[in-house]
């Protein structure tokens, strides 16, 4: 059983005092970090002696990256110049790249194109989606549900946003209503199918809440929103690379997410866009680019669209920044690393992580505001505190490196493939020092 919700929506408090077992838990860790399949990987990250719960925000530098940058500026850049985007393969990197995403998060080939950032691609996705629901009106059927309407139903004018989404897509969501003529609802997902009507054009939720690090139910809500004759989309964020998604499965119509997190892309590195394949001849996108373009080096004055997942380009690519994250994903590719392994050593590192808490930290300091239930958390454990942006500040001077929320929220980030029990055990214990 899942906990009760609080009026924000969010996982109600748990007061961890006395949750663990008087039992040697630095011993745990070590018999856990030997039986871990996924242990070996930690070598592939430039780490040191700090332990690093930071990887929701920027994930840890993959080893082999910086050489590949170097070639990339050195001989394709500097040596090979203008002929790299044909002959390094510069050209076709968004979807090369945004095929190699596609499998960690449940998309067949030919969906995700890498670039912009995440909130440029929120703004892509949520416009084309109210569009698209236009058309369906227009039409009398939905693309996904294909039932007869007549074009005699109310015009799709309101989009839903999740009210307690990370800012910018709110900014976003409100821009874009702006520009469709759409009222805006900012409602808690678990708001949502009560909120659905047939006046709603488009949902954007977040799989993960990036304060408490709850996981929404994707499917149920994607299933909700197409009963409604609407469109959902899903940010990743703090999802991909680190629990499965299963876009394709589920039937999501756009989703975008961020590399930089589990992806471990890089600073600012690329973001992506997915748009679902029996969509894309349909894909408006708001902001036509010549990369975009049916022939973009026709340089013609008229728009024409590309087909594919291509529709989703604008500008010219960032290069040194998408080849970073091409380099980054290799720990996935030559290590063979299942999201499934992943997902079950996140869960398993959460769990020790709150055992750990609740063994060593003094009662009534910290409450967990991430749910205990499996399915309902993503790979981060948030910690309500009082004088929390101190209490971050000083575990930070400790060697533990997670992030502050305001107002109150310590937040913990758990990144299987280069964090162990180890870490978490030292974590918990330099956390009830910090409180003591």
């Amino acid at each position: 059983m899942s906990e009760p919700l609080n009026p924000a929506g969010q996982a109600a408090p748990v007061d961890l005092a006395g949750q663990a077992a008087p039992v040697d838990l630095a011993e745990e860790a070590r018999r856990l970090d030997a039986a871990d399949a996924l242990a070996a990987l930690r070598e592939r990250f430039v780490l040191d002696d700090v332990t690093y719960l930071d990887g929701n925000s920027l994930g840890a530098l993959p080893a082999h990256v910086p050489a590949r940058v170097d070639d990339v500026v050195r001989r394709q850049w500097g040596e090979l110049r203008i002929r790299s985007w044909e002959e390094s393969g510069w050209w076709t990197a968004p979807e090369r790249i945004g095929d190699r995403i596609a499998p960690l998060v449940g998309a067949a080939a030919g969906q995700i194109v890498v670039g912009d950032s995440t909130s440029v691609n929120v703004f892509k996705a949520l416009v084309a989606a109210v569009r698209m629901a236009r058309e369906d009106g227009e039409a009398g059927e939905h693309g996904e549900a294909g039932e007869a309407g007549g074009g005699s139903g109310p015009i799709r004018d309101e989009i839903l946003v999740d009210a307690t989404t990370f800012p910018t897509d709110g900014y976003i969501a409100e821009s874009a209503a702006r520009m469709t003529g759409c009222a805006l609802r900012p409602v808690t997902p678990a708001e949502v199918p009560g909120a659905l009507g047939d006046r709603t054009a488009a949902v954007l939720l977040n799989h993960v809440d990036y304060r408490t690090g709850r996981l929404h139910d994707l499917p149920a809500l994607t299933r909700a929103v197409h009963a409604s004759g609407a469109y959902a989309v899903w940010d990743l964020c703090h999802s991909a690379g680190a629990l499965p998604v299963g876009l394709d499965e589920h039937g999501v119509d756009l989703a975008v997410g961020c590399t930089y997190k589990y992806l471990n892309g890089g600073p600012g590195s690329p973001a992506y866009l997915y748009v679902r394949r029996d969509l894309q001849p349909r894909f408006d996108s708001p902001l036509p680019g010549w990369n975009s373009h049916a022939e973009p080096f026709g340089m013609r004055s008229a728009y024409a669209p590309a087909s594919g997942a291509v529709r989703g380009r604008v500008g010219t690519p960032d290069i040194l920044s998408l080849l970073a994250l091409e380099a980054a994903l290799d720990v996935w590719d030559e290590d063979g690393v299942s999201v499934a392994a992943v997902r079950a050593k996140s869960l398993a590192l959460t769990d020790f992580f709150l055992r750990c808490v609740g063994a060593y930290v003094p009662p009534g300091r910290v409450e967990s505001v991430t749910p205990a239930a499996h399915a309902e958390r993503g790979s981060q454990v948030a910690l309500r505190c009082d004088d929390a942006g101190e209490v971050m500040k000083r575990l930070i001077e400790g060697g533990v490196v997670g992030d502050f929320r305001a107002p109150d929220v310590l937040r913990f980030g758990f990144t299987p493939l280069y964090v162990g029990f180890a870490d978490v055990e030292r974590a918990a214990r330099v956390l009830a020092r910090t409180l003591g």
